[in-house]
């Protein structure tokens, strides 16, 4: 569930500083780059995909021009930072609970060493990321009260184990919906035999436990994340009085970060600043 996330050609040259640095987690040094603007409005930490990935520095760049202050690190076991990186990207390590809460203790300490850099005034911090994210982000957040909104893009609302079933079935094919339906794809993540035995994460489990807001941007056309079904289990936390929402772009594939338009990324920036526009509440709980 690799995601490459690339920097639109027209971003301007945003008012920002950069600083590298180093923090702890677990046992080892994780290394980074924080981006901050004159005056932040928000902030945020990246959060990676399933992949090898080091610091998502077009995001971080995009986003500080837009006056949201960013940390953006080395995945744990890639680029500069220690550890290990549990792969394959589809394999029984990289996805299992174990692994995933690792990674979301990783994003927390990013959490707080964001904050020990940033500016007095700076608006809420939250997390962003995509894919596998999905997960990490959610347990991230319920780890970490500081974390006031999620931002997701193409992340599951399901099971590690119902995404690996709906990615085989796709086969990652991009015309897969023009030979397969919704009802097809549904009957096989309740009957197709698990090919990795490994401890399993439920997405919507994290999300009950949360009370914060956040977004969710999908493709119509993904093939490595169910997401009609993922939107009806956001439908169901919503009416249990969650403050989740959620953009469908049709015709866009698992890489929602960047279209032509860029229609998912504007959408996220305004909905973070709005977000930072409102009144702060008192003794939120989470």
């Amino acid at each position: 569930m690799l995601l490459l996330l690339v920097v639109p050609a027209q971003a301007q040259l945003p008012d920002f500083t950069t600083e590298n640095i180093r923090f702890d987690c677990a046992g080892v040094t994780l290394a980074g780059t924080v981006f901050t603007p004159r005056h932040p409005v928000a902030a945020v930490v990246l959060v990676h995909g399933s992949g090898q990935e080091k610091r998502m520095t077009g995001w971080a760049t995009l986003l500080a021009g837009s006056g949201i202050a960013v940390l953006t690190y080395d995945k744990r076991g890639v680029g500069e930072s220690g550890g290990v990186y549990a792969g394959p990207e589809v394999g029984t390590n990289n996805v299992d609970a174990a692994n995933l809460d690792l990674l979301a203790g990783d994003a927390s300490a990013a959490v707080n060493a964001l904050l020990a850099h940033l500016p007095a005034q700076h608006g809420p911090i939250g997390l962003l990321g995509a894919s596998q994210a999905g997960w990490v982000i959610p347990m991230a957040a319920g780890k970490n009260s500081t974390v006031r909104f999620m931002v997701v893009f193409s992340g599951p609302v399901v099971t590690a184990r119902e995404q690996l079933r709906f990615q085989f079935f796709t086969q990652g094919k991009r015309d897969f919906w023009e030979t397969h339906t919704e009802a097809e794809a549904r009957e096989h993540l309740r009957n197709d035999t698990d090919r990795y035995q490994f401890a399993d994460t439920d997405a919507r489990a994290v999300l009950a436990t949360l009370s914060i807001p956040g977004l969710w941007l999908f493709g119509g056309k993904d093939v490595q994340a169910p997401v009609s079904l993922s939107m009806e289990h956001l439908d169901v936390l919503k009416a249990q009085g969650k403050p989740y929402e959620y953009r469908l772009f049709p015709a866009l594939g698992h890489n929602t970060a960047f279209d032509a338009a860029h229609e998912p990324s504007d959408a996220a920036l305004q909905w973070i600043k709005e977000l930072a526009s409102r009144p702060k509440k008192k003794n939120k709980q989470r």
